[in-house]
């Protein structure tokens, strides 16, 4: 049993080293020392906007006027908006603005993103495709920040940075801070190479490039890259194109959206079981480090936190870490309770931490329970 304790500890502390620390590590060394640059230009192809949404009668208008008043030629700029099963006025507001350059596409039964998208790109006109989803506010520049991009030709897909703002609790800090470390990953992917994942709030793409994604797919914004990378084609990270999304003050606010997503990479699999071939999928190991292992990574910690137990007696060194252990745990408990203490650097990211992994235990339970994610 201890033999066996050593193994399931050394097993479970290298998977949590190199998902947090070590392929973070390496993606920054590839970004300094072999870095991959792109080509930048002041092209201004024709650009079409996609908007899916459902019930977004308190924000469509904002978002639309928004997209209209961006930074870019006008007539270069047209704005399709596929309404999934509406029941709030979305679509009549959409049509309330008069603006011959937008179209909307109304659809009675609430069928899920990917159909929407599908219709609407199939509507689309211009050759560069900006995807954005209705919440967040796009900075003016964003457009034009982003098709410099794609003036390489190298460059199939661009995507753009969502920058969290309204950060009042602890909670919310330690989200923000988790996103920052977030986004230095997927800049040094970027830098070296491709990202395997693009701002589902704000990203460009070749028109040429895109291919229907499967009835209900929830992560568009993973699927869409990785099939653009699947074409030979690089995908980068612009963090001058900027959106603004509010951040989720509580764990129950982020709960269910972190849940869906989560959940959304194993549906991702099952969809597309080539992502997992390294001959077929030339993004296999950031991939795979990148999404796949975080979802192991509380698997990995219950083992540890299992196998500390079995050999705290039999050696001090186990002992510290188990002790260490439960004092993280009881800062996040009671930060939960001390606002004082939870509103510190240390408790805050701790308790980032262990919501975001929690989530993601509870995502492999979502996922088996129902698998047909868009419908939720």
């Amino acid at each position: 049993m201890t033999i066996v304790a050593y193994l399931v500890f050394g097993a479970c502390a290298l998977g949590l080293a190199h998902v947090f620390v070590g392929y973070p590590l390496w993606v920054a060394a590839l970004a300094r020392w072999w870095p991959r640059r792109v080509r930048q230009s002041a092209w201004t192809p024709g650009v079409t906007a996609v908007v899916a949404v459902h019930d977004g009668a308190a924000h469509v208008q904002a978002k639309l006027a928004g997209l209209l008043a961006l930074d870019y030629p006008p007539g270069l700029l047209d704005i399709v908006v596929a309404c999934d099963g509406c029941r709030d006025g979305t679509a009549e507001l959409c049509r309330q603005l008069g603006d011959p350059r937008l179209r909307v596409l109304e659809f009675d039964t609430r069928r899920g993103k990917a159909a929407c998208l599908n219709d609407a790109v199939a509507q689309a006109r211009g050759e560069v495709l900006l995807m954005t989803d209705v919440r967040q506010r796009l900075e003016p520049d964003a457009l034009r920040r982003l098709v410099a991009n794609l003036g390489d030709p190298a460059v199939g897909a661009v995507s753009g940075e969502l920058r969290l703002f309204d950060a009042r609790t602890g909670f919310a800090r330690g989200i923000d801070a988790y996103w920052r470390y977030e986004k230095l990953i997927r800049h040094a992917e970027s830098r070296s190479g491709s990202v395997v994942g693009v701002s589902g709030a704000l990203y460009a793409m070749r028109r040429a490039l895109d291919r229907p994604l499967p009835p209900g797919t929830v992560l568009d914004d993973v699927l869409v890259p990785m099939q653009v990378a699947a074409a030979g084609q690089r995908v980068v990270f612009e963090p001058q194109a900027v959106a603004w999304d509010g951040v989720s003050q509580q764990p129950q606010d982020e709960q269910r959206r972190k849940i869906r997503t989560l959940a959304g990479n194993y549906q991702l699999v099952q969809l597309a079981p080539w992502l997992l071939l390294p001959w077929r999928n030339p993004l296999w190991f950031r991939f795979v480090s990148h999404k796949l292992l975080r979802l192991l990574a509380p698997w990995l910690l219950l083992g540890l936190a299992l196998a500390v137990a079995l050999l705290a007696t039999r050696h001090t060194l186990f002992a510290a870490i188990a002790l260490a252990l439960a004092a993280a745990v009881a800062a996040v408990v009671a930060g939960r309770h001390v606002p004082a203490l939870g509103g510190r650097l240390p408790v805050r990211l701790l308790t980032a931490f262990c919501y975001l992994n929690l989530f993601a235990a509870q995502a492999l339970v979502a996922f088996a329970r129902n698998r047909r994610l868009h419908l939720w």
